[in-house]
């Protein structure tokens, strides 16, 4: 059988973007150290600290501002901004540290050469990037063993968690179900000619998303061994499905759920339980500080665009399914809910116009600080749900009682990944989120979840 393609997967594309961003601008600056005549950035062994602190500063603020999210590197335009942006920080902060970077230069044009310097390096690697490593060449190319009514679903989901993944096939394990998925473009192939496709396609793996028990026959199962010792990977959707969307596909484990589903040892964990609560603590006094600072232009809206109570109240869902009272500012109109309990909808228009900035800039959870020193909350966890939801969606939705093993927070897995929850639909994609999160606790996810919080405040993307 051929070789199969080259295919950067999810994790060797990030470690690729991250490690080519720091090659690209210090090579550009060295360049110019010798062939120009600028000397604010030198590279050599005496000042070796330079360059750490600037790779650091990069990578740092690079994340935060996208420049790592695989969709949006894949669009030239999106780039463009996030690089200017993550170039401006950067200099600014590299330019305000002190004893570990150099001394401003008394020319001040050696400082706008740097900032050209790093954003010409940065641009011109993202393009080489978008242009050789996110081409078809490089796309992974998949066979799909599934259902026929789900190949729809898992396609998309497939798809859109990663633009360099392609389904070019798929083998309906429901013998019945002549369905052809003609929106997708992806055909329907027999078992003979599964082999047949991975060898003239040059196929990266196989995903088998359909039970054992559904259409996995003998002769299904002797085609894919002869595959497998071909080199040719096969997995199980919901293994592929998780790695690429972080989230835990409840829906299609089901009775399996407790086999497949074991839990982060950091729920247990002293000492991560320790972290857990002084970081809850160190971050709530800083909030609320900070609240504090800004009371004054908080009150000043209120009084002209909520008119009304600053703060309000209201009954959620915490650990072990207790009640609490969470604190919010204000950001509806009086009486909002004067017709019963409803989500909120994009573009509500009880939402003022005060409050709609509130949302967006996340400062009107900022008093939620108060109940994670309470110990109701944590920073990082899953958003707590009001108990009139929670009684439903406890009906519609398996295993969504999980979620309660650990506390809410103010910002988690799902709050920076998925929109606000308008409908059933948006609760279950919260939960996969939150059950990943609750499956993969760590330090390392806390860390990744408060840089999405910092990427979504300042972009004001709050809902």
């Amino acid at each position: 059988m051929a070789k199969n393609r080259i295919h950067f997967d999810i994790s060797e594309r990030k470690v690729l973007l991250r490690i080519f961003d720091i090659v690209h601008v210090l090579g550009l600056l060295y360049v110019m150290g010798i062939g120009f005549d600028f000397d604010y950035f030198k590279i050599n062994a005496q000042h070796w600290m330079w360059s750490v602190v600037l790779a650091v500063y990069l990578t740092t603020f690079a994340t935060i501002f996208e420049l790592y999210d695989l969709q949006k590197a894949s669009r030239f335009n999106v780039v463009v901004k996030n690089v200017i942006i993550t170039s401006s920080v950067t200099v600014l902060f590299y330019l305000l540290t002190p004893f570990y970077t150099p001394t401003l230069p008394s020319n001040r044009l050696q400082i706008v050469y740097f900032f050209l310097a790093i954003n010409v390096a940065l641009l011109a690697w993202r393009y080489a990037y978008i242009t050789l490593i996110s081409a078809p060449r490089f796309y992974k190319r998949v066979v799909l063993i599934a259902h026929g009514q789900d190949v729809d679903a898992i396609v998309a989901s497939l798809q859109k968690s990663d633009p360099n993944y392609r389904v070019i096939g798929y083998f309906n394990t429901s013998p019945r179900d002549g369905r052809i998925i003609h929106s997708l473009e992806i055909d329907s192939i027999s078992i003979s000619e599964i082999s047949r496709l991975a060898k003239e396609t040059n196929v990266s793996e196989v995903v088998v998303g359909a039970p054992l028990s559904e259409g996995m026959t003998v002769e299904l199962n002797n085609q894919l061994i002869k595959l497998l010792e071909n080199g040719i990977p096969i997995r199980e959707y919901t293994q592929v499905y998780e790695e690429l969307t972080h989230r835990i596909p409840v829906q299609h484990v089901e009775k399996d759920f407790y086999r497949y589903f074991p839990f982060s040892r950091s729920n247990q964990n002293k000492l991560y339980l320790f972290y857990s609560r002084f970081s809850d603590l160190f971050i709530s006094v800083l909030g609320l500080t900070f609240g504090v600072l800004l009371l004054p232009f908080f009150l000043i809206g209120n009084l002209l665009g909520n008119r009304g109570p600053l703060l309000y109240t209201q009954k959620r869902v915490g650990k072990n399914g207790k009640r609490f009272k969470i604190y919010k500012l204000r950001s509806m109109v009086k009486n909002a809910e004067k017709d019963g309990a409803q989500f909120a909808k994009s573009k509500d228009k009880r939402v003022t116009k005060f409050g709609r900035f509130l949302r967006r800039s996340r400062f009107d959870e900022i008093p939620q600080f108060i109940n994670v020193i309470k110990g109701e909350m944590s920073v990082i966890g899953p958003r707590p749900e009001r108990p009139e939801f929670v009684k439903d969606l406890i009906e519609q939705i398996p295993f969504y009682e999980i979620r309660h093993l650990v506390k809410p927070g103010l910002t988690g897995w799902a709050q920076v990944n998925a929109k606000y929850g308008s409908s059933n639909e948006d609760a279950l994609e919260k939960l996969q989120y939150d059950l990943y999160y609750i499956k993969h606790r760590s330090f390392f996810l806390d860390v990744t979840i408060i840089v999405k919080t910092l990427s979504t405040i300042l972009f004001y993307r709050g809902q």
